[in-house]
C-alpha cells in the first residue's frame, strides 16, 4: 500500500506535511529531508494510537489478524 505524502512550503520558513490519506497524521520540518522524518514517526503514532483506542472497545470474541493491502 503506498499513502500520498503532501509538503507545503511554510511562510515562515521549513515546510508542513500531511497523509492525505490518514487526517491526523500532520507534521513540520525546518528541511524537507526533516519533513518527510517527522511525518513518518507522526504516522507510526496515530496508527499506534488507533489501534491501542480500537482494542479497547473490542468484543471478546473479536478475530484480530494482520492484513496486508498489496
Amino acid at each position: 500500500m503506498k499513502l500520498t505524502a503532501v509538503f507545503e512550503p511554510a511562510k515562515e520558513g521549513g515546510y508542513t506535511c500531511f497523509v492525505e490519506e490518514i487526517p491526523a497524521a500532520i507534521s513540520q520540518g525546518e528541511t524537507l529531508d526533516e519533513a518527510k522524518a517527522n511525518l513518518r514517526e507522526v504516522l507510526q503514532l496515530v496508527l499506534e494510537c488507533q489501534r491501542e483506542l480500537a482494542e479497547k472497545n473490542l468484543s471478546p470474541a473479536a478475530v484480530r489478524e494482520v492484513f496486508e493491502v498489496a
